[in-house]
């Protein structure tokens, strides 16, 4: 299974992971962490601090933690996440956990590579509503009310509630369930993941996870294209563009014709 763990700066992504790895592993699984770091638009360099934050996994081989840049990726997530993701699925760990950038409102990308999605909000980050509306909100499978023991989580989930009472009725009745936590204490975290072990049930009952599958091998074809490309010709059909001695529609036809012929 695949866990996205999302929401804005600040809300305790990186401790709810760490809290979800310990849970696991006093279950025996083994657990995979790809946490996502924002890169610097000046030097394209990354701090990827996040093995820091978790270093009760140091020394566990249970667990394997990688930080990757996003090298100014959308999304939230980074080139190589999907990459990432099937290998360690293919060598066998039972969980993988992927750590989001700090996200605005329409870095959701985490939700279609990932089999639940957790959003993660916290009271008291200002215009609580600014923080959960747009794409936010839609892509949550389940929301995790992090720092619960704060003044405001009593408002935060009814704003959500609202928010989620605007849909249509089919989409209310099937509406993301809430969970409380304190990550920071352990409190709330055996909750959350049973809410997200039958949110991933369900689906395979469904059948749904091919819609995921499907997004998957669209991101792969995707990436195939783009690693296909000549540098040297996408910069000849730019300057083409550019001097309008070419439209962008067939500059894109020509491009992916050429790519195509390339693998060929």
């Amino acid at each position: 299974m695949t866990i996205g763990i999302t929401g804005p700066p600040g809300a305790g992504k990186s401790t709810l992971v760490d809290q979800l790895a310990k849970l696991l592993r006093r279950s025996g699984q083994k657990v995979g962490i790809i946490a996502v770091d924002p890169s610097s638009p000046y030097s394209h360099g990354a701090i990827l601090g996040d093995r820091i934050r978790m270093q009760d996994h140091h020394a566990d081989s249970g667990v394997f933690i990688r930080s990757m840049s996003n090298r100014g990726r959308l999304g939230g997530i980074a080139r190589g996440t999907l990459d990432l993701v099937l290998l360690l699925d293919a060598a066998g760990w039972d969980l993988i956990l992927i750590e989001t950038v700090g996200v605005g409102q329409d870095e959701v990308e985490v939700a279609r590579l990932a089999d639940v999605t957790v959003v993660v909000l916290v009271p008291g980050l200002g215009d609580d509503i600014q923080a959960i509306k747009a794409g936010i909100i839609e892509v949550a499978d389940v929301f995790a009310i992090n720092k619960a023991d704060l003044p405001g989580a009593d408002r935060l989930e009814q704003e959500i509630r609202a928010m989620q009472s605007l849909g249509n009725p089919s989409d209310r009745a099937n509406a993301a369930p809430m969970r409380r936590v304190i990550a920071t204490e352990g409190k709330g975290i055996e909750d959350l993941f049973a809410v997200i072990q039958s949110i991933f049930d369900m689906r395979g009952r469904q059948g749904s996870r091919a819609e995921s599958w499907a997004f998957r091998l669209r991101e792969m074809v995707r990436e195939a294209c783009l690693e296909s490309m000549s540098q040297s010709e996408l910069e000849r059909h730019a300057d083409l563009v550019a001097t309008q001695k070419e439209d962008p529609y067939s500059a894109v036809d020509a491009l992916l014709t050429e790519g195509i012929l390339g693998h060929s």
